[in-house]
């Protein structure tokens, strides 16, 4: 299997995307931001779309919208104001603008499947530079900010009364988190993106309540996902998404089970 450049390339990224989704899914879990996630999943779609209307790697073009989409939900869900029909229409106007895009790229069904649900064929050595690059750049803004956003997403009471920068401390987080769901989606697609960044650090909290146990359980159980997916992929020639999804759900249910006879 590893003897094929592109299944050496699923393994370079999916390790390194899993380790990135341990680590930022802790603190998305922390912060209640699963609802972000499912609409970058979606503004991801539209992103990639309008990449390859422009004739762009859509990689780039998921990286615009991701982050803009991410920075402007982000602020409306700190504003008193936040009506979650205003997210809603964001989401909806971001599926109907990937459709669009896609109709008018002239794209073969194969470009929206792979936008949608992620391909290991299709990851070659100058995307596997470009996500490297991205990876690098969210662990070290996380890095950077890493003491500070674990006090306002466990403790936000404390990190205001201490005067953090909260709102800035948002704002970090809300790129690093659009960044890595830009790159992850290569792998596991947009669609289906929330998962490695939700349930990897969902099932690490039913085991460890320490911060640093969770981010590495989460960590393990994303690699675990990955692997395996990739493996099963490559066996059956089935959607690396669907194994990554199943795996991950079991392991999940299996931490509900745990949690309940630890109760």
């Amino acid at each position: 299997m590893l003897n094929y450049q592109f299944m050496q390339n699923a393994f370079i990224v999916g390790t390194l995307i899993a380790i990135l989704s341990g680590i930022i899914g802790v603190f998305v879990i922390a912060r209640n931001m699963t609802f972000l996630t499912h609409i970058l999943s979606e503004t991801g779609f539209a992103g990639a779309a309008f990449g390859l209307f422009m004739g762009w790697n859509p990689l780039w073009g998921m990286v615009l919208f991701t982050l803009l989409s991410s920075i402007f939900i982000g602020q409306l869900s700190n504003s008193t104001e936040r009506n979650d029909d205003s997210i809603t229409a964001v989401s909806s106007l971001a599926i109907g603008s990937g459709i669009l895009f896609l109709f008018l790229a002239n794209s073969n069904s194969s470009s929206a499947t792979n936008i949608l649900f992620g391909s290991i064929v299709g990851i070659d050595k100058k995307a596997v530079v470009n996500m490297i690059g991205l990876i690098l750049v969210v662990i070290a803004l996380v890095s950077l900010i890493y003491r500070k956003l674990k006090f306002d997403s466990f403790d936000p009471i404390g990190a205001k009364s201490r005067h953090l920068p909260v709102a800035l401390i948002a704002l970090f987080f809300q790129i690093a988190l659009a960044l890595s769901v830009s790159v992850s989606a290569q792998i596991i697609g947009s669609l289906l993106i929330f998962i490695l960044l939700t349930l990897p650090a969902a099932s690490a909290k039913n085991f460890a309540h320490n911060v640093k146990y969770m981010i590495g359980l989460a960590i393990s159980f994303s690699l675990a996902g990955v692997w395996l997916g990739l493996w099963l992929s490559y066996k059956t020639n089935w959607p690396v998404s669907f194994f990554i999804s199943l795996i991950e759900f079991l392991i999940y249910f299996v931490g509900i089970i745990y949690q309940k006879r630890m109760n």
